[in-house]
């Protein structure tokens, strides 16, 4: 009687549908917070990408006014209300002292405006460009929270564009003082 109790088949399945539900249950979570993390990075980026096409192609001086509105409008198109800190800075390179400079940076969140010490050695972070040749450089900054807890962290989406100035040799900001 121990023996055949010991053999018996039936409801197996059952416990192991009770075993292994739970574990497919997480990964699938874990599968979609992972995708929604990268749809999140691309979202973000693109929207740094429209909104630093659209600076560049700027033939008059931009102002205060005008950061606000791309500032709101980046917010719009990264989902991310409230949330963001965005920097745009005008660099050019010094061929002579082989050294990049800021013409102007302004800032809209809880960063600082980039200096001249800060991005005179950015060789690294920068393209190669001929001398006095222009940049605008935008960057951002969001909060991602994952949609579910899986063990992922909370983090940081930033982004890093920079584009060359289209149809003047450089974006003046507020009449470039």
């Amino acid at each position: 009687m121990r023996g055949s109790f010991l053999r018996r088949e039936d409801g197996s399945v059952a416990v192991e549908a009770m075993i292994i539900l739970p574990v497919i249950f997480w990964a699938y979570l874990c599968m979609f917070a992972i995708y929604d993390a990268y749809r999140m990075f691309s979202v973000h980026q693109k929207a740094a990408f429209t909104i630093s096409d659209a600076i560049s192609r700027e033939t008059m001086p931009i102002d205060d006014d005008y950061l606000d509105g791309t500032h709101d409008l980046f917010e719009y198109l990264s989902r991310s209300q409230g949330q963001t800190s965005m920097r745009v800075s005008q660099i050019w390179y010094d061929e002579d002292n082989d050294s990049y400079r800021a013409d102007w940076s302004e800032v809209r969140g809880s960063i600082s405006p980039l200096s001249d010490a800060q991005v005179s050695n950015w060789h690294d972070k920068l393209p190669v460009m001929p001398d006095n040749e222009r940049i605008v450089l935008l960057e951002t900054w969001s909060n991602y929270d994952t949609p579910f807890e899986t063990g992922l962290t909370a983090d940081e989406i930033r982004t890093y564009v920079f584009t060359s100035p289209r149809y003047a040799p450089a974006v003046c900001f507020d009449a470039c003082n």
